[in-house]
């Protein structure tokens, strides 16, 4: 029979991808595996998400009987854009300031991490220093220390960044700069994650690539560029996304505060259908933010990486032509040397 055979072509696939009886039971474990992150997500995060956009639109009141809902439709999200003096001037102040603050984060824990892998007496005291905020500094004592001014640059020092940050820009990006400023201590507490991310990307980078470049004459701003920083580009996106995600969720967020107090709000405009909308239009926001970001770090390939794309595009179109000649001169053997009838 001919290997060119359609039938025969068709039965061979056909058993290639038939799986096994081992691969099934392989399946079925995997599935076991994961059903209780299945069970968990369908419970605590799909239902919460879907009683949240349902609690968007309504109007609950809370009565002796228990919630009571009225379809309000859009009713919710048109008063917070429209009506709400506060939440809107309070979403712009937390874009502004979160594009600011989550570049200067991810860069010091960049610059602190190449530090920290040098070869330096004590660095694995020096990593704990830096890491300890995260494991102390959450919740009511980050709150604590706020109230006492212990996470802030002295008033005088701030006052004098203030006025020379105003003296130069517009007030609505004066305004979020000074904050970062204000509260630099702050900001650099939540570097401690992204410092050992960005550690644990640079002692997987190969120490032969600096060996090479520093024997071909490379400088270490140079190797900096073309061999450290490609390296952890993926860990600067990730860095970036969770800082974001860090900052949007941190009890010290004005717009936290803003949607719990409409939760808790006695009147009957606001309520807990309300703060469901402000939290619906909130997780929006970051959402974009975070795809902004993504857009930035995912689209920005190497040179080098270009180069090659390119290089491996132009041999699969190379063989492409390999393999229309070969088959436009095997018609042309099997024509013209097919046997006589007679």
């Amino acid at each position: 029979m001919s290997t060119a055979n359609p039938k025969w072509v068709k039965k061979e696939n056909r058993i290639r991808v038939k799986r096994g009886k081992l691969e099934k039971r392989e399946a079925r474990v995997g599935v076991f595996f994961v059903l209780p992150w299945l069970i968990g997500a369908a419970f605590f995060l799909l239902y919460p998400l879907g009683a949240s956009l349902w609690y968007a639109l309504n109007n609950i009141r809370l009565t002796s009987e228990g919630m009571k809902f009225t379809f309000i439709a859009q009713g919710n999200f048109t008063q917070i854009l429209l009506s709400d003096p506060d939440f809107l001037p309070q979403l712009v102040d937390y874009l502004l300031s979160t594009v600011i603050s989550v570049p200067v984060i991810v860069v010091f824990a960049l610059i602190i991490a190449i530090m920290l892998n040098q070869k330096i007496r004590g660095k694995s005291f020096f990593r704990l220093i830096f890491f300890l905020p995260v494991i102390i500094v959450s919740g009511p004592i980050l709150g604590s220390l706020t109230e006492q001014n212990a996470s802030t640059i002295s008033v005088v020092d701030a006052q004098a960044v203030t006025g020379a940050i105003s003296a130069f820009l517009p007030g609505i990006i004066a305004a979020p700069i000074s904050s970062l400023f204000a509260n630099m201590v702050t900001i650099l507490w939540y570097s401690g994650v992204p410092i050992l991310i960005f550690l644990s990307a640079l002692q997987k980078i190969d120490t032969a690539q600096y060996e090479a470049a520093y024997v071909d004459g490379a400088s270490g701003w140079e190797m900096f560029w073309k061999i450290t920083l490609p390296s952890i580009k993926p860990m600067i996106l990730l860095n970036c996304i969770y800082t974001i995600i860090f900052v949007s969720s941190n009890d010290q967020n004005q717009l936290i505060g803003l949607i719990k107090s409409a939760m808790f709000s006695g009147t009957s405009e606001k309520g807990y259908g309300y703060a469901s909308a402000m939290a619906w239009i909130y997780s929006l926001v970051v959402l974009l933010l975070v795809g902004l970001f993504a857009l930035i770090f995912m689209t920005r390939k190497d040179h080098y990486e270009r180069r090659a794309v390119k290089i491996d595009r132009q041999m699969r179109k190379e063989r492409r032509k390999i393999l229309k000649l070969e088959r436009r001169q095997a018609r042309h053997a099997k024509k013209y040397h097919r046997p006589s009838a007679g």
